[in-house]
């Protein structure tokens, strides 16, 4: 080796373990995507020998503190509820900065990831481009997301919206690298938050986890059934899809499987004691990764009324499970559907669409039905989880697109 062949230093270095710090502002035990993106994160360049920390507010009352969980060392900042939500916390910047400033010096990161430009995202993006430390931002988020926990008028709303697309131009704008699940939502950040290199990046998911493993079976419902999978939440229309289920035809006996909890369950309640559904909608509460993947797995179609989602998760893990798909046609869902090969899309909140949707595919022969299945496996295969780490682990050690050997 002479000191002019510099290949052996290269290659040194790409092999050479990160020291990883992402900031989260929302984390488990949240249930949301983007809390489930970041432990899957974590999660998966720890498996691949790096030393990971996440910054993440604590999910209850009380000091800052660091734990050491299996997908990486996870420190909690003091954080404060809100009324207007059942498990958000925020963290107030005069309580925080010194601490995250004191964690830099502490973890000595080689590159920042950060999960959002709210609070804990802004202020660790700060202190690494103070330090002079890579960033790679990531948005999961749109501002209309907050709709639901803003008690104020639609117009006070907008203004809201505004400045939040304005903030995350300023923050991101800052960062080395920006990416967002989607197409679509690289678009919207284009346009609203004038971020004019964002790179559409899946969150990805391991398709084969959700697959019939060699000789499983599993028990199919004796009736027609219809899968949500999510947060209970206002912008998931959840109750949409219920005036659905009670509009499809009685001989067809469709049942309706609800997986998750959140801050309207209480209303569904209701609805579904309102319409007589007591004996075919079962709420299933919040799952362990294996009973969802049993759900999926028994489920007949997958339906996501929501009309806030930049990807979806629960779609993609349906749909690698080979389940057909009705989803609303808003934001990012539309990429997730051959209208007609793996399912439909639906007119978003029209409950007489939605139900002529779901019983479309229900009264197909079974073999079709499962053909439909099977176009959704073969779909999803692109979003694999490690098309995704492979691709972060390369924006971590310096490339500003992604490589063309991925």
């Amino acid at each position: 080796m002479t000191p002019s062949d510099p290949e052996p230093d290269r290659a040194a270095q790409s092999a050479k373990p990160l020291t990883i710090l992402i900031g989260a502002d929302t984390y488990p035990p949240h249930v949301n995507g983007a809390a489930q993106f970041g432990y899957r994160l974590a999660k998966g360049m720890t498996a691949r020998g790096h030393n990971v920390h996440v910054l993440a507010s604590r999910s209850e009352k009380g000091k800052s503190y660091s734990e050491f969980r299996p997908e990486a060392t996870v420190h909690r900042l003091r954080s404060h509820s809100v009324p207007t939500h059942p498990y958000f916390r925020v963290v107030f910047p005069w309580e925080i900065k010194k601490e995250i400033s004191l964690l830099f010096d502490r973890v000595r990161p080689d590159v920042v990831h950060i999960q959002s430009h709210y609070m804990i995202g802004e202020h660790v993006l700060y202190e690494a481009v103070r330090r002079g430390i890579r960033v790679i931002a990531t948005n999961h988020f749109m501002p209309e997301n907050l709709n639901p926990f803003l008690p104020f008028p639609q117009w006070f709303k907008d203004i809201v919206g505004r400045v939040s697309w304005k903030d995350m131009g300023k923050v991101m704008g800052q960062a080395n690298v920006v990416t967002t699940p989607t197409p679509l939502a690289a678009k919207a950040m284009r346009d609203h938050a004038f971020l004019h290199k964002v790179i559409p990046l899946s969150n990805g998911i391991d398709a084969h986890a959700y697959e019939l493993r060699p000789s499983e079976q599993v028990n199919r419902n004796p009736w027609p059934t219809v899968l949500f999978a999510g947060r209970l939440a206002e912008e998931k229309n959840v109750d949409v899809l219920i005036d659905a289920v009670a509009k499809l035809p009685a001989q067809l006996d469709v049942h309706l499987e609800i997986v998750g909890d959140g801050e309207i369950r209480h209303r569904l309640d209701a609805q579904v004691a309102r319409l007589g559904l007591g004996g075919r909608v079962r709420f299933l509460g919040l799952a362990s990764d294996e009973e969802l993947r049993e759900a999926y797995l028994r489920a007949d179609v997958f339906c996501m009324p929501g009309t806030a989602e930049l990807q979806s998760l629960v779609t993609l893990e349906a749909m690698s499970a080979s389940t057909p798909v009705v989803l609303a046609d808003a934001m990012a869902l539309p990429h997730l559907v051959r209208d007609g090969d793996n399912g439909f899309l639906f007119r978003p909140n029209d409950r007489e669409d939605l139900a002529s949707k779901i019983g479309a595919i229900l009264e197909l022969p079974e073999a079709e039905r499962l053909a439909m299945g099977k176009v959704s496996h073969e779909m999803v295969q692109k979003h694999s989880i490690k098309y995704t780490l492979d691709t972060f682990e390369a924006l971590y050690r310096g490339a500003d697109t992604i490589p063309s050997h991925i």
